[in-house]
């Protein structure tokens, strides 16, 4: 089983997603950047981040602050998402199913795969780190993952783009490879998932195939 990341594996959303937020928190008083929010928050769950971001802030968000920036990034993702380049050829060489475990909602999750015509790849095997008590990188989305398709961890293939996917991934007992296609700090982050426990990393989808092939035998 080779289980995806969504954001910034299969599709190039957190530059959208940070764009929405830094708008949204700039309006209450919170000057973030995109690029402060990729650095800070990468790979993070939705209510993780605002829960930090509280604590940072010393201050509570406005009431529905949450409901209202996801339902923009919806609108924004809609009119702007494309499929990471060569996601879909690697999708098309993997044999057998394959599952999605992300830090974002069930329906970010499934929207986002619907508009760039990657849905077809993984449905109804989507798994969201809305449903599990801690988000990455605590292991809890991935084993979650592990136990509802019935496989054992230790056979499960993980592509991350994120220390904290990664990290998560490992301590689930599962093997990481590590994709910075997306990243314009290729080379820290490459360094940043391999200090987390990635067994590989590429920065082509196309390498994808070679790197599964290297990492279970096949």
């Amino acid at each position: 089983m080779v289980i995806f990341d969504c954001n910034g594996v299969l599709v190039d959303s957190e530059p959208i997603a940070n764009a929405v937020l830094a708008d949204a928190l700039g309006r209450v008083g919170i000057a973030l950047s995109a690029d402060d929010l990729a650095r800070r928050f990468h790979g993070r769950r939705s209510a993780d981040i605002l829960a930090a971001l509280e604590t940072t802030a010393r201050q509570p968000l406005p009431e529905n602050f949450a409901i209202r920036v996801a339902a923009a990034t919806l609108e924004r993702l809609r009119e702007q998402l494309r499929p990471v380049p060569h996601a879909a050829h690697a999708l098309s060489w993997i044999r057998g199913p394959k599952a999605v475990a992300s830090s974002s909602s069930i329906d970010r999750i499934r929207m986002s795969l619907e508009a760039t015509d990657l849905l077809r790849f993984f449905e109804p095997r989507l798994f969201s780190a809305h449903y599990v008590p801690s988000g990455k990188p605590a292991p809890d989305l991935f084993e979650l993952a592990a136990a509802r398709l019935e496989i054992d961890p230790a056979e499960c293939v993980v592509v991350e783009d994120s220390a904290a996917g990664v990290a998560a991934a490992t301590a689930a007992g599962m093997r990481a490879i590590g994709f910075v296609g997306l990243n314009r700090a290729e080379g820290r982050l490459a360094r940043d998932l391999i200090e987390a426990g990635a067994r590989t990393v590429i920065a082509d989808m196309r390498a994808l195939k070679t790197a599964i092939i290297d990492l279970r035998g096949w």
